[in-house]
């Protein structure tokens, strides 16, 4: 993989992490167009990577809420950054178990498998159209809500159905407030993506001598500019329930990346 490859595919992860259209469905995509022979042999690996540095980015964007989270951890007391952290840890618990007893599995699916990048952006789709004609509200994520939407971020693990897209949409589907649901969505994702990271190093999956380090680093750069880029834009779009466009987006997308899987694969 060369250095603007990297660069390519980490603006890639940066903009679909944060806006709802799937970011390794497109990072699966992106791959099959550039050749499976320009992608490092740790395609998962280096996906992670990208998505470790979205996740920075999100702390940058939400770092006084952060603050505010550790705050009433510390404390330990049952105010709303407590209760907003439980709500935080109850919606890790699906995605912890789908990723830890079927890992395998799931790095099957990151081969550049179009098709079913291509059938799960309809869905995507469908959600967000569903979710863009539902009413606003005021409420808050609920702790029987949290466990719901954690199980909309566990399903987004297969390649093409959107995180954000996923979490989001299931939100304001439940009843969630909007501006809310966006910020639970970006939130909830971070300490799943850190433990990961975490899990690659001590595990050897991540190895910093690698020769691809390079090319890693530059990825990181350019998902982490990005990412800080499509979170402040996508949370304004949520806020003023414009999902149809990338309803519509995933639709187009997911239908060509089907056509593409039959007609040239």
């Amino acid at each position: 993989m060369s250095y603007i490859e990297a660069i390519i595919l980490g603006i890639v992860q940066g903009l679909t992490e944060f806006l709802p259209v799937s970011s390794s469905g497109h990072l699966e995509l992106a791959k099959v167009i550039f050749g499976n022979e320009t992608v490092p042999q740790e395609s998962l690996t280096f996906t992670v990577v990208l998505h470790f540095a979205t996740a920075l980015s999100t702390l940058v964007i939400f770092r006084k809420d952060l603050v505010d989270i550790f705050k009433g951890l510390l404390q330990f007391k049952n105010n709303d950054e407590f209760e907003f952290s439980a709500k935080i840890i109850i919606s890790m618990i699906p995605a912890v178990i789908i990723g830890l007893l079927f890992e395998e599995e799931l790095e099957a699916f990151f081969n550049g498998n179009v098709l079913l990048v291509g059938f799960m952006l309809l869905i995507t789709g469908l959600l967000l159209f569903l979710a863009d004609k539902a009413k606003n509200t005021n409420k808050n994520v609920s702790y029987k809500n949290a466990f719901i939407i954690g199980i909309s971020q566990a399903i987004a693990m297969l390649p093409g159905i959107s995180r954000s897209g996923a979490t989001i949409s299931t939100s304001v589907l439940l009843g969630v407030d909007r501006t809310k649901a966006a910020r639970f969505s970006f939130l909830m994702v971070v300490p799943l993506i850190f433990g990961k990271v975490a899990k690659d190093i001590m595990g050897g999956a991540i190895n910093f001598s690698d020769e691809n380090f390079g090319v890693m680093i530059v990825g990181f750069i350019a998902a982490f500019i990005s990412g800080l880029i499509a979170c402040n834009w996508m949370i304004s779009l949520v806020k003023n329930s414009k999902l149809y466009y990338f309803s519509a987006y995933c639709f187009i997308v997911g239908t060509l990346a089907i056509g593409y899987s039959y007609f040239y694969m």
